[in-house]
C-alpha cells in the first residue's frame, strides 16, 4: 500500500527485455540503498513492483507481461527518470490518499499551463476509467497523489503545486506524454459492489 507521496526520483540504470518480462535496474535517488532489501514493494511511476535483488548501483525489479500491458513501464530506457515511493509503514501518517500501486490504465497529457505558481495539467483517460474520476476526488498520476479539479467527458484536470512539480516527473510533462493512471481505490470497490447488487 502507498500514499502517492513520491519520495524521490530515481533513474533507470539498465532496461533489459527477457522472455516477455522487462528487467530494470534502478538507481534509488535519495532512498538509502541500505534501507532496501529483496522482497520490498516499491512503486515505480505508480506501479507496485517487488525488489528482486540489490545491485551495486541500486535495485533490480522484474516487470511482468501484465504490468507491461497496463502501464508505461515498457517504454523506459536507460537514463529515464522515474518516481519512486516505498510501501507505507504501519503507524505513520497517511498523507496523499490510499494507493494500491495497481495501475488501471494509461492516460495522455492533453495540455499544460501555468496558473500563477501552480502547473495545471489536463489528462485524457480510456473511457472505462472516466466513471471513477470525480471533482475533488483523488487520482494517482505516475504514482503522484493529486486532487481532481474538473472533469469533462474522458478528461480531467489537476493542479500541481511547486513542491510536487520540482520533486516528481509532473514538472516535465508535455502534451502527448503517456502517464500511468490509478483511480481512487474506494471508487473502484464501490463500482464493483453496485454491479454485484444489480
Amino acid at each position: 500500500m502507498f500514499t502517492g507521496i513520491v519520495e524521490t526520483m530515481g533513474r533507470i540504470a539498465q532496461a533489459q527485455p527477457s522472455d516477455g518480462h522487462l528487467q530494470l535496474v534502478i538507481e534509488p535517488g535519495a532512498i538509502p540503498p541500505a534501507e532496501l532489501k529483496a522482497g520490498d514493494s516499491i512503486a515505480v511511476n505508480g506501479a507496485c513492483l517487488t525488489v528482486a535483488a540489490i545491485e551495486a548501483v541500486g535495485f533490480a525489479v522484474e516487470v511482468s507481461p501484465e504490468t507491461l500491458r497496463c502501464t508505461t513501464l515498457g517504454s523506459l530506457t536507460a537514463g529515464a527518470r522515474v518516481n519512486l515511493e516505498r510501501a507505507v509503514v504501519a503507524g505513520r501518517r497517511l498523507d496523499g490518499h490510499l494507493v494500491s500501486g495497481h495501475v488501471d490504465g494509461i492516460g495522455h497529457v492533453l495540455a499544460r499551463q501555468m496558473q500563477e505558481d501552480a502547473l495545471e495539467l489536463a489528462v485524457i483517460v480510456p473511457g472505462h476509467l472516466a466513471r471513477f474520476i470525480a471533482v475533488k476526488g483523488s487520482i494517482c498520476v505516475d504514482g503522484v497523489s493529486l486532487t481532481v479539479n474538473e472533469t469533462k467527458d474522458n478528461a480531467f484536470s489537476v493542479q500541481v503545486v511547486p513542491y510536487t512539480r520540482e520533486r516528481t516527473l509532473c514538472g516535465g510533462y508535455r502534451e502527448g506524454d503517456r502517464v500511468n493512471i490509478e483511480v481512487d481505490l474506494i471508487a473502484r470497490y464501490l463500482d464493483r459492489l453496485l454491479k454485484s447488487s444489480e
